[in-house]
């Protein structure tokens, strides 16, 4: 679901490539696939999974990641925050150029930021995300720039490195709708990355190539082409003929078929990404948590792992990941499959059986709208959910539509009683932007859950600037968030990437990760 929201385009954790110097091609490229036609603009409201990679490889950001999921220096080489943490200061790489020849400089970063992002009325992606905090950007000189911040953000620079790409001030002139500007966003973008557009036939293909005024090592490929192709289906039989180099496996079932061509690679890593089924907290019958927990009760996940999953994954407790080591809490409250439970929890709040077996209270039956999306394995995951909910007396109605209108209808109108879905997050364990009072109705906090207390608590681990300060309030937050469920926490998958053995030179980070250092890539002759 976009960065936010979703999943990513394709799942890259890669094992980083053996093959010696001598064997490098120097005409090699690489065929990717995208599941619709891209936006070239990281900050699109109309930018989802379709695009959300291809711009990591035009739009670098200030910071990307590091094999330890660290901010790593990216167009800014170094950053200091005040002591007071309202104010960062970044020092810019110097003679970075945009692939048009101009110099990038401070004043592309603020209009970014300030021009773009900070807009309300532009409702940017992301950019509820960045209002929480930022306030303003501003020029210092051509290679320094300020972030003015309203409230402390210790993971500013982390967030920094989560498909936050800069974009050209002077491609911008004169454009008076960022969103609606086509020759930029559909057809030739202005960048900065280690590969430029070349050709757009939509519907059909994306190509790249090497963008000789990148800042950094030179691109080691000449080009990578994206093929629009948005069956699951078609894209691994195009895999196995050797029509595409890489896929990012959405179902697991298809794993041993890959294993057995002597061509392909699986490569299966953790990621930070969870699944839930979101309760729009708008209802009131989802303010009551004891309604919450017993729908969590009556899901059997581990089964759900199995069948959907093949094991591939594991239940989740939380928003923060298992990945991330120094702060995942396992030691929290939870939720075995147990439907007599959820069958009590729902009867002390005042649910009771009515003469079909749905459960009624205040004369009214049980019933969830429940809409869902054509993607990948969102609607398996609704249908098991809704049997399991029918098992303990409650009734869901599913609606399936296409992903688009599924984004439109369920996370920007909000216009849906529950949904199941997932969060790719920054490898961080600042999850304030999907959990912040201030970011219900309007931000990435989809169930519009409300809390004080962990408001507070998110505030205060923004503020927390050591790692020990930082576990402690994490792990208080991951237990307020075990108990009161503001998501139905399902798993943490695996992300399984299936890739042609000729493709070499990704690090094995994760996801984006992997695409923040594509001028290493390369393909063996």
């Amino acid at each position: 679901m976009k960065r936010t929201r979703t999943m990513t385009l394709l799942a890259l954790s890669l094992l980083v490539g053996k093959a010696s110097a001598q064997s490098v091609d120097p005409a090699g490229t690489v065929t990717f696939v995208t599941t619709a036609d891209p936006t070239f603009n990281p900050w699109s409201p109309n930018a989802f999974v379709e695009s959300n990679l291809i711009n990591e490889l035009l739009f670098p950001g200030l910071t990307r990641w590091d094999k330890d999921l660290k901010p790593a220096p990216d167009l800014a080489t170094s950053w200091k925050a005040s002591s007071d943490g309202l104010k960062w200061t970044f020092n810019l790489r110097k003679n970075v150029k945009w692939s048009d020849g101009k110099p990038l400089t401070a004043d592309d970063v603020a209009f970014t930021f300030n021009d773009l992002v900070l807009k309300k009325e532009l409702g940017a992606n992301q950019g509820s995300t960045w209002r929480n905090a930022v306030t303003r950007v501003n020029v210092v000189n051509p290679t320094t720039v300020e972030f003015i911040l309203s409230r402390p953000w210790a993971s500013l620079p982390t967030y920094l490195a989560y498909y936050a790409g800069i974009l050209p001030k002077h491609a911008f002139a004169g454009v008076t709708d960022p969103w609606k500007f086509t020759a930029f966003n559909k057809q030739n973008p202005v960048s900065s990355g280690p590969f430029k557009i070349s050709q757009v036939v939509s519907g059909a293909t994306v190509r790249m190539v090497r963008n000789d005024n990148y800042w950094g090592a030179r691109p080691k490929l000449q080009g990578v082409t994206f093929k629009v192709v948005p069956d699951s289906n078609a894209q691994l039989a195009q895999l196995l003929s050797g029509d595409v180099d890489l896929i990012a496996i959405g179902n697991p079932e298809t794993v041993e078929r890959v294993k057995g061509s002597p061509n392909l690679t699986v490569d299966i890593a953790t990621a930070n990404i969870y699944y839930f089924v979101a309760l729009n907290q708008d209802d009131p019958r989802f303010k009551d948590a004891r309604v919450r927990q017993a729908l969590l009760y009556a899901i059997n996940r581990p089964a759900m792992i199995s069948s959907v999953l093949k094991g591939y994954g594991q239940v989740a407790t939380g928003p923060i990941a298992p990945i991330q080591k120094s702060f995942y809490n396992a030691k929290v409250q939870q939720y075995p499959y147990d439907p007599a439970r959820a069958k009590a929890l729902l009867a002390q709040a005042g649910w009771k059986p009515g003469p079909d077996g749905t459960l009624m209270k205040d004369g009214k039956p049980f019933v969830i709208s429940m809409p869902t999306a054509s993607y990948q394995q969102l609607v398996p995951i609704s249908l098991l959910v809704q049997q399991y909910w029918k098992d303990i007396g409650v009734k869901a109605e599913i609606k399936t539509m296409d992903w688009n209108s599924y984004i439109q209808q369920v996370i920007v109108k909000r216009d849906y009683q529950a949904s199941a879905a997932w969060w790719s997050t920054p490898a961080d364990p600042d999850v304030l932007p999907y959990y912040d009072s201030s970011a219900a109705n309007v931000g990435n906090n989809i169930p519009n859950y409300k809390n004080p207390k962990l408001d507070t608590l998110l505030e205060n681990g923004r503020k927390a600037s050591s790692l020990v300060t930082r576990r402690v309030v994490y792990n208080e937050a991951q237990a307020l968030m075990a108990r009161e469920l503001p998501y139905l926490y399902l798993w943490y998958p695996q992300s399984i990437t299936a890739y042609n053995k000729r493709l070499q030179g990704l690090r094995g980070i994760t996801q984006a990760a992997d695409f923040q250092y594509a001028n290493e890539w390369f393909v063996t002759k």
